[in-house]
C-alpha cells in the first residue's frame, strides 16, 4: 500500500497543503495533489485545490486555523482512501541556533520551538498551533520541522553578527537569514538546469509578499538580506525592508505609538502598500502606474524604490561574493512578473547583465541572452518537495 507526506505551511490567515507519494523513488518534485485555504478567520475565507475554481467556506470551516486545518485533513483522508499517511512536514520559520536540519516533533522539541516564538511572533505560532493540533489527533500522524533559517547555517560569523554589546550576541540577537526552504531547493535545480555557472557566484531573488536574496558560493549561503526578523533587507508588499532605526523611535516619540502599533506598521502597513496606498502587488500597481493623479505619483514612487532597494541589495551581495555568475528569480513576483525582472536587469547593466524581452516575457528559465556576462534564470519555487523530501528521509530512518 502506497504511503503518502503530507507538506503544510501553514500562516497567519492562510494554509498551503501538498501530497506527496512516499513510495515513488525518487520523490517526484511535484505533489499528486494539493491546494490552499485563504482568509482564515474572514468572512472570505476560500478553499481551493490546484486546477480548481475556489469555493467559499462556511462560517464554521473558515473561522479560525483550527477549523480550516480540520477541514484540510478531512479532504486528505478522503483522498488517501485507506492509503497511510507517513508523515506531515511543516515549514517553521525559526529553527534559533539549536536546529540546523529537519527534525521529528515531539513534546521536547515543541517546547523548544515555542521559545523562539518572540523571534519571529508574526510567523512562528501558526506552524505550532498545527502542530500541536496534529499531536492531539488520534492517531497522531508522524510530524516533522523543516526550518527556513536553517539553510543559513553556513554563513560566516561576520554576515550573522549584529553591531550591538557582545552580550546581545551572547543571548541569540544574530542575524539569522529566511526563506532557506526556497534558497534550498534552488542549490538543487540550478546547477541541474545551468551546470557550473550555479556553483560559482550565484544570486537568488526570492520575490514573493516576503522578499529577500540569498549570496551562494559552492551551492551554499554566504549572506542573505533578511538578518535577525523577517522586516530586514528588500522592501517588500506591506514590509518596510531595512530601516533606520531612528525612524523607529522618532515614530514611537512623536506619535506616542505602542509597540505593537508599531510592528503593525511595519510589518502590514508599510513597503508598496504604505507608499502607494493601492496596493501590496507590483502586479496591481503597474496597471495603474500611468495614472495622471496623486495616486499615480505615489504608485510610480512606490515601485521605483522597490527595484532601487533590489538593485543596491544585488549590489552589496556582488561586492561580497567577489563577481556574479548567474542571477535567478524566484517566487510569485519572481517567477511571473516579467516587467519587475526586466526594471531590476536593467539597473545591473553595469555588471554586464542583457535581458532577452521575449524570453523574459513569456517567463522562460533563461532569460539572459548569449552575450549577457552573467547567466540570469527563472526557476520556479519549490519548497513543499524539500519539505516532503526532508521528511521521507526521516521517516526512512526511524524504527518501525
Amino acid at each position: 500500500m502506497s504511503e503518502w507526506i503530507l507538506a503544510l505551511n501553514c500562516g497567519s490567515s492562510s494554509i498551503k497543503f501538498a501530497l506527496f507519494d512516499a513510495g515513488r523513488t525518487p520523490l517526484p518534485r511535484g505533489p499528486d495533489w494539493s491546494g490552499r485555504i485563504d482568509g482564515i478567520d474572514t468572512p472570505g475565507a476560500r478553499y481551493v485545490e490546484a486546477g480548481t475554481d475556489a469555493v467559499p467556506l462556511g462560517r464554521e470551516a473558515g473561522r479560525s486555523q483550527h477549523a480550516a486545518l480540520d477541514h484540510i485533513r478531512e479532504r486528505v483522508r478522503d483522498r488517501l482512501g485507506g492509503a497511510r499517511l507517513a508523515a506531515v512536514a511543516h515549514r517553521v520559520v525559526h529553527g534559533g541556533s539549536k536546529y540546523f536540519e529537519p527534525v521529528r516533533i515531539d513534546a521536547a522539541v515543541l517546547a523548544d520551538l515555542r521559545s523562539y516564538v518572540p523571534l519571529a511572533p508574526l510567523h512562528q505560532p501558526f506552524a505550532l498551533e498545527a502542530i500541536e493540533a496534529l499531536m492531539q489527533a488520534r492517531p497522531a500522524p508522524v510530524q516533522v520541522a523543516c526550518f527556513d533559517t536553517a539553510f543559513h547555517r553556513t554563513l560566516p560569523q561576520v554576515e550573522r553578527m549584529l553591531p550591538l554589546s557582545w552580550s546581545a550576541w551572547e543571548r541569540g540577537l544574530r542575524r539569522y537569514g529566511f526563506h532557506g526552504l526556497s534558497y534550498e531547493y534552488q542549490s538543487i535545480a540550478l546547477p541541474e538546469r545551468h551546470g557550473d555557472a550555479a556553483r560559482g557566484r550565484v544570486i537568488v531573488a526570492h520575490l514573493g509578499s516576503g522578499a529577500s536574496l540569498c549570496a551562494m558560493h559552492r551551492l551554499e549561503s554566504v549572506a542573505t538580506t533578511m538578518g535577525f526578523s523577517a522586516l530586514d533587507g528588500l522592501m517588500m508588499g506591506t514590509r518596510c525592508g531595512a530601516l533606520d532605526p531612528g525612524a523607529v523611535i522618532y515614530l514611537m516619540e512623536t506619535g506616542k505609538l505602542t509597540l505593537a502599533e508599531v510592528g503593525d506598521m511595519l510589518y502590514h502597513r508599510s513597503g508598496l502598500l504604505g507608499i502607494s496606498g493601492v496596493s501590496s502587488d507590483p502586479g496591481v500597481l503597474l496597471a495603474q502606474e500611468a495614472r495622471d493623479d496623486g495616486t499615480g505619483e505615489r504608485i510610480r514612487a512606490a515601485l521605483a524604490l522597490y527595484v532601487r532597494r533590489i538593485v543596491r541589495e544585488i549590489g552589496a551581495l556582488v561586492a561580497v561574493l567577489g563577481g556574479l555568475d548567474l542571477l535567478a528569480f524566484t517566487a510569485g513576483i519572481g517567477e511571473h512578473n516579467a516587467a519587475i525582472r526586466d526594471r531590476v536587469c536593467h539597473g545591473l547593466r553595469y555588471l554586464g547583465v542583457e535581458l532577452d524581452a521575449a524570453a523574459n516575457a513569456r517567463n522562460e528559465p533563461l532569460v539572459s541572452t548569449p552575450a549577457s556576462r552573467v547567466v540570469v534564470a527563472v526557476e520556479p519555487a519549490n519548497e513543499e518537495w524539500i519539505m516532503a523530501s526532508h521528511a521521507c528521509e526521516l521517516v526512512a530512518k526511524a524504527p518501525r
